[in-house]
């Protein structure tokens, strides 16, 4: 019985911390995606991936006993200085966004290539590894998702204002420059914190799959955030039991479930809106 596989699981240590430490990831990303999608930021996230291996495959290279903590602060200044790129610079968004991803791709690889290897710790920041999670990791995925969600709640409106209009929010007295840097911020600590179990290649698609699924069936943006999220969630569980039950790649497994989940949703919306057409043209 599959239920039987499914509680057998869970008695497996690294399988609580993996859904753990997932959940909290897949929910802050998908409350995030939300708005970088709308603003057309979303590559932001894929960019940030990338310069967060980089800096952990350097920092492992130099025998940082920590290389964690020290990708956070890198990525946190990455995502603001590609965010001040993206507004004011001559190269367009996202040209700038793949000229530093691949740079910092190329660095990483390379720094741990002439040094330690691409070893099972590089291998797992760069695709992934449910195994790779240790306490240390779970403990600092609750306190800087915590942070995550606290923030977002409490700079919602504003985020929402700066999201659908920023030129009238700007017009209203809203600093859309530092709500956009709040966003940038938390937006860089998602993508650190979840790059050890979904690998920086796939992390980005927790930002980007939920808000594109949501935005199927779902128009206001409170439903568009509470869809998002609760298909995020969903999705990962699924992709987490796949993976366990069939020897697949987490992360590979979670993206693939999105997939489905997307066209799921897109078929859905396409009779709803045939629907609606032929009962408004009645």
């Amino acid at each position: 019985m599959i239920i039987n596989e499914i509680a057998e699981m869970f008695q497996h240590s690294f399988m609580i911390r993996a859904l753990i430490g997932g959940t909290l990831v897949s929910l802050c990303a998908s409350l995030l995606g939300v708005s970088l999608v709308l603003k057309r930021y979303s590559m932001i996230g894929d960019g940030l991936s990338h310069v967060g291996f980089g800096s952990l495959a350097v920092a492992s290279a130099v025998g940082c006993a920590a290389p964690l903590e020290v990708a956070i602060p890198v990525v946190v200044i990455a995502a603001f200085f590609l965010l001040r790129l993206s507004e004011n610079s001559k190269i367009k968004g996202d040209a700038a966004i793949a000229l530093i991803s691949t740079s910092a791709l190329a660095i990483g690889i390379t720094a741990a290539s002439m040094t330690t290897g691409l070893n099972t710790d590089i291998n797992s920041y760069l695709f992934g590894s449910i195994i790779a999670m240790n306490s240390t990791d779970v403990i600092l995925c609750s306190v800087l998702s915590g942070v995550i969600l606290v923030m977002f709640v409490f700079f919602y409106n504003k985020i929402f204002a700066v999201t659908f209009d920023e030129n009238f929010a700007k017009a209203t007295g809203t600093r859309a420059g530092i709500y956009n840097m709040i966003i940038a911020l938390l937006t860089a600590l998602t993508i650190v914190i979840g790059m050890k179990m979904m690998g920086s290649m796939l992390i980005s698609s927790l930002i980007i799959f939920p808000a594109v699924i949501s935005m199927r069936v779902c128009k206001r943006f409170k439903t568009v955030m509470i869809t998002s999220a609760v298909v995020s969630v969903i999705c990962f569980f699924v992709g987490l039991v796949i993976s366990y039950l069939y020897s697949a790649p987490t992360g590979a497994s979670i993206v693939i479930v999105n997939l489905c989940a997307l066209i799921l949703f897109a078929g859905v919306g396409f009779v709803t809106e045939k629907i609606n057409a032929k009962k408004y043209a009645g």
